[in-house]
């Protein structure tokens, strides 16, 4: 573990800061830890840049952290630091997107160039951010994206993460795997109450409005109502390929005819072995195994820091 640190403030004292940097980041670019600290310092902030390369190390470095934690990487390196920090009290969460997809921080409105972003921290607000519980066969999980099965967890479970990150790519295996995949017909439980049995050839349980290489499979979701969207294709009133890749394209997955998405605080999936993937992470199938996958939402699990060009 790496120390950073840099000159005296110039602004008013605004106490400690931790910084938690990617150097692997796709967007990292130019931008050094140097450079954040710097800025950090600029704000007024005493800082101390981490850069981590365990659990462990991440886990020690957030353990003594003081004042807000600063995470500059992607959706990765975003999800390890939140999920060190679920339910800690006091503690509020900045995000510095420099990831390919950086997808929590698309849905909080937090886009530009990684110092502008960390600059625009002088002015911020505070708000709640969900998670996601699941309980399944295999043990609990968090997430902050989404979990499911179907197409996409199936997808995800062949995706070649060596031939690089391409959300065009993404795009185009989940669209052929819609057309083709051919899933038993099940009953959710949604809020306590049993749905018809249907044939879902998708199903994704959506706390961000995008997820994986940037699909954005839930267009308005909010990770601060304390609901998780539920989105879900009926296999047998599918559409055809190009329906899916336009609709992708246009960022309107939810307006076609066969999608079907609602929002609720808990859904129970019947598991009957199936793949599930929680954010990037994939479940592999359990054949012959048996049972009840419960997804259930975590309300303000974190505080984030949103700044004003973040807004709205």
């Amino acid at each position: 573990m790496t120390a950073v640190t840099g000159a005296p403030p110039t602004q008013p004292d605004r106490g400690h800061a931790t910084l938690i940097y990617n150097t692997n980041a796709g967007g990292s670019g130019h931008c050094t830890p140097e450079d954040l600290v710097g800025v950090l310092h600029g704000l007024g902030f005493r800082p101390v840049c981490r850069a981590t390369s365990s659990e462990h190390e991440l886990k020690e470095a957030l353990d003594s952290a003081q004042g807000p934690v600063f995470v500059a990487g992607g959706d990765g390196t975003v999800r390890a630091v939140a999920l060190e920090l679920a339910g800690r009290a006091g503690v509020v969460l900045g995000i510095v997107p420099m990831g390919t997809a950086n997808n929590v921080a698309r849905t909080l409105g937090i886009q530009g160039q990684p110092l502008d972003i960390l600059a625009s921290y002088a002015a911020a607000r505070v708000q709640p951010f969900d998670l996601g519980r699941v309980t399944g066969p295999w043990g609990q999980d968090l997430f902050l994206e989404a979990c499911g099965c179907g197409a996409f967890a199936d997808v995800l479970a062949e995706y070649d993460p060596e031939s690089g990150k391409s959300p065009l790519r993404a795009v185009q295996a989940l669209a052929t795997a819609l057309t083709s995949f051919d899933p038993p017909p099940v009953s959710l439980t949604v809020d306590g109450q049993p749905t018809p049995e249907t044939a879902f050839a998708l199903l994704e349980v959506m706390n961000t409005r995008a997820t994986g290489p940037r699909l954005r499979l839930a267009t308005h979701a909010d990770p601060g109502d304390g609901l998780l969207d539920v989105v879900r294709i009926d296999a047998e009133g599918r559409e055809g390929l190009l329906a899916y890749l336009a609709a992708l394209a246009r960022d309107e997955f939810e307006a076609l005819s066969s999608v079907e998405s609602s929002r609720a605080a808990v859904v129970e999936i019947p598991y009957s072995g199936q793949a599930f993937h929680i954010d990037a992470e994939v479940r592999p199938p359990m054949p012959g195994v048996t049972g009840t996958v419960q997804v259930e939402a975590w309300p303000g699990a974190l505080q984030v820091l949103v700044p004003e060009q973040g807004e709205g």
